[in-house]
């Protein structure tokens, strides 16, 4: 019986080779994204209403978010792109100080009302990907279907 002798593991080089699920969209390279760094901004139509997403990193995992405060539906940039508080651990508002889990989007403090909304991603070779659903969309592809 011949050994497997590559410095990968088999499974690692499977689920490398895994294709991208349909409907994947090219949102950033992944060195784009750094902890608690600037988040890389994206339209997104959600329940049919035109919005600003962003994507950041926290702890080497990446994540994005609808931006919108679930205080008041406001976007959370104290700057452009910049949705982490000075020390990169926390998502906040700037506008009434909520603070969010950078990965999870939980409300962790402040006056937000409840948790803020996920869009899917996947880090896959070298590249982040946005995954639509049923409630978040392109604006274009939803275009293409008036």
């Amino acid at each position: 019986v011949a050994q497997d002798r590559s410095p990968f593991p088999l499974a690692a080089v499977l689920i490398a080779a895994m294709p991208l699920p349909p409907g994947a969209i090219a949102l950033c390279a992944s060195d784009a994204l750094r902890d608690g760094g600037l988040a890389v901004p994206f339209e997104v139509l959600h329940e049919g209403v035109p919005n600003r997403a962003f994507a950041v990193r926290h702890e080497g995992q990446v994540a994005a978010f609808l931006n919108r405060c679930t205080h008041v539906a406001m976007e959370l940039d104290w700057q452009p792109n910049r949705v982490f508080d000075a020390s990169g651990e926390w998502l906040i508002c700037a506008s009434h100080g909520a603070i969010f889990h950078p990965t999870s989007g939980e409300c962790m403090g402040g006056p937000g009302n409840g948790g803020l909304v996920r869009i899917a991603l996947l880090e896959q070779d070298g590249q982040v990907w946005w995954l639509p659903d049923a409630h978040t969309v392109a604006p274009e592809v939803a275009a293409g279907h008036d």
